[in-house]
């Protein structure tokens, strides 16, 4: 296979994936955006966390809410658990890392906030204590997994989403995670401020 060929077929393998998840997920996408913006219109806040390259699909998502998305409008309450260093860094060392996102889950989080997770694998150890704080707090959990859902589908209860991307790839489900997560913040804006003009 040449490198353009390569090139080729890691677009046709994203287009793929892509296609099977609109197909499949719409539903589950839209749910997950109502849920989301049900929290705001209730003077919620959403917390979102992951790991490696999901921590910065959190980021991104937190970023669209707080200044915009595609229209101007106020920012609006979201806060991702994986940028304040101190914290981070003082949870792992003096307890371990698993509750990296737990204590700030617990520390920042009530109902009706929203937990919003992404974890291709389903199975990070910090990622299953976050949602086990946010069902301590009353708080609804959002989550954006990959292949079979791991450790994590059976920890969900029938009030959460899960968003799951049914592939093997990492690369895949990140790539289709960033679609989803510019579905949800869509869909929140439409919510709460119509259509675009």
């Amino acid at each position: 296979m040449t490198l353009q060929e390569r090139i080729q077929h890691q677009f046709a393998s994203s287009i793929l994936v892509s296609q099977e998840a609109v197909a499949n997920l719409a539903g589950t996408i839209e749910l997950a955006g109502i849920r989301l913006a049900q929290s705001l219109l209730s003077d919620g806040k959403i917390l979102c966390c992951g790991n490696g390259g999901s921590a910065t699909q959190a980021e991104h998502f937190s970023s669209e809410l707080v200044n915009r998305y595609e229209r101007e409008r106020p920012g609006l309450p979201a806060i991702a658990l994986t940028t304040d260093s101190a914290a981070l860094t003082s949870i792992a060392n003096d307890y371990r890392y698993d509750e990296v996102f737990a204590k700030q889950v617990r520390a920042f989080g009530h109902a009706p906030d929203c937990l919003l997770v992404y974890t291709t694998s389903g199975n990070s150890g910090s990622i299953l204590s976050a949602v086990t704080a946010a069902h301590d707090r009353d708080m609804a959990v959002i989550a954006l997994s990959g292949r079979d859902g791991g450790a994590l589908a059976p920890l969900l209860r029938a009030t959460d989403v899960e968003i799951r991307v049914p592939c093997s790839s990492t690369a895949r489900v990140q790539e289709t995670h960033l679609i989803i997560t510019h579905c949800l913040c869509d869909l929140i804006d439409q919510q709460l401020f119509g259509d675009l003009e």
